[in-house]
């Protein structure tokens, strides 16, 4: 790329950022997430499993936008979120109501007395759904985070993290980002680890694993989580010391066996260094030696008509990046 082609794509963006941030649009980074360590327990008589496990961060993420409603906008009585396709990935076509930001809109308004029907949230997808990235999670939390700044009540509001919770681990990790282990049912914070920078190729094939079914053929057949991964776990203090583990992901790969194929295909390659299922679900990641490997498994993924992209595990976090 020359400078002239530099000068004009800088140019374009800067436009592009001044039109949203005079149409009132606060922007944020929502990242992806992998599971370092996913080892599930029995399961409960309120219905949930004991779980363990290590959530890492990612640098991929969607794009979230949002701003106070404008007076012409449809769906007056609710908020309103808008899901936008990028490149490769295809947002979920699903209405405002049944959409996770939407519902953490509304938690939050309910715990500070707000009208949440004046709130609009657009979401630029790059994390594919049905990949157990926790994409619709992260964006939930940023739709909180926006929503929280735009009544004047602040990221770190004690409301925010509460509204979190109501909807789900996941959403409460990626307020903090970086790398945690998690207890309970995988909602309470144990400590923070010290996150890793890796590369890692990510890679998933059409379609994906219902979670309830994931839960009930595992619950058929429970995989026992060996004494030493659990302490090793228990133990570690940095992401680079947790093993790789997911005693789910037999069962999501017996429901769909090209699961199984993505996998080890992942760890026949010299540039990786294994690979696991990201929760349930339809994604495999694989730690790379380097980013350019991480490139050069993506682009051989890709030829076997594979979703991939190449990123690196990091400490982001949800978090406005403009105004």
């Amino acid at each position: 790329m020359n400078q002239e082609t530099n000068i004009t794509a800088d140019a374009v963006a800067l436009q592009e950022r001044d039109e949203f941030r005079a149409q009132g649009w606060l922007k944020l980074v929502a990242p992806a997430k992998v599971n370092l360590h996913l080892a599930i327990g029995r399961r409960r008589d309120d219905g949930y499993h004991e779980a363990t496990t290590v959530m890492h961060a990612l640098t991929l993420h969607d794009v979230v936008y949002v701003r106070h409603k404008l007076f012409d906008a449809p769906d007056q009585g609710e908020p309103l979120v808008r899901m936008v396709s990028c490149g490769d990935v295809v947002a979920p076509d699903l209405p405002s109501r049944d959409n996770i930001a939407a519902k953490a809109v509304k938690a939050l308004a309910q715990l500070l007395g707000r009208d949440d029907a004046d709130v609009e949230v657009r979401i630029e997808k790059n994390i594919p759904a049905q990949g157990g990235l926790g994409g619709g999670s992260s964006n939930a939390a940023a739709a909180l985070v926006g929503a929280a700044q735009l009544w004047g009540a602040g990221p770190d509001h004690p409301a925010v993290e509460e509204a979190a919770r109501s909807l789900g681990s996941d959403v409460a990790f990626f307020l903090h980002g970086g790398c945690s282990l998690y207890e309970g049912t995988g909602e309470v914070f144990v400590r923070a680890l010290e996150p890793s920078k890796q590369a890692v190729a990510l890679v998933k094939p059409q379609g994906g694993v219902s979670t309830a079914e994931a839960y009930r053929t595992f619950d058929a057949q429970p995989q026992p989580v060996p004494d030493d991964v659990a302490n090793r776990v228990q133990s570690a203090q940095r992401a680079a010391e947790v093993a790789l583990f997911n005693n789910l992901a037999p069962a999501s790969e017996s429901l769909m066996p090209e699961l199984t194929r993505v996998r080890e295909w992942l760890e026949s390659q010299p540039q990786t260094q294994g690979a696991l299922l990201c929760g349930s679900g339809a994604t495999t990641f694989a730690p790379c030696n380097s980013f350019a490997d991480a490139c050069k498994v993506v682009a051989e993924a890709r030829k076997l008509g594979y979703w991939a992209r190449a990123t690196s595990f990091g400490s982001l976090r949800v978090m406005k990046v403009s105004s």
